[in-house]
């Protein structure tokens, strides 16, 4: 179960990750945004908009592989480090600003993951350990 979630949670963040990049990628280079046919076509012509969507496939195919396995609580909290790991690449790959409250709220986010993270665990301990036999 472990290598379960230590091989599928950072594929699904990167999956993640790289949708989100290349749509704020493809959005740059389809502007001036106009909410007609036009622009659609012109985000429809990005190459990243067709890697982000295979980005949004991996990460589905992912999740839905994740879901089988996984307890929904922490399942769903650890999807969502994809929030920090956009902030850090957007920082480093597009040179967007980080502020000091954004990084507070990456942190909350890590921390708040870990808790539930740790709590799972100790439930599943005493769980196993109320098993009789």
């Amino acid at each position: 179960m472990r290598k379960l979630y230590a091989i599928g949670f950072p594929t699904l963040m990167a999956f993640d990750t790289l949708a989100q990049t290349c749509f704020k990628i493809a959005g740059n280079h389809a502007l001036p945004f106009a909410a007609d046919f036009s622009w659609i076509l012109r985000v429809a012509e990005q190459p990243w908009t067709w890697v982000a969507l295979c980005g949004y496939l991996g990460a589905f195919l992912t999740w839905m592989r994740l879901l089988r396995d996984a307890p929904i609580g922490p399942a769903f909290a650890a999807s969502h480090l994809e929030v920090v790991s956009v902030l850090l690449v957007s920082a480093w790959w597009l040179h967007e600003r980080i502020t000091p409250l954004q990084l507070l709220g990456a942190l909350v986010i890590v921390l708040g993951i870990g808790l539930l993270a740790i709590s799972e665990s100790r439930e599943t301990a005493d769980a196993t350990d109320a098993t009789p036999g």
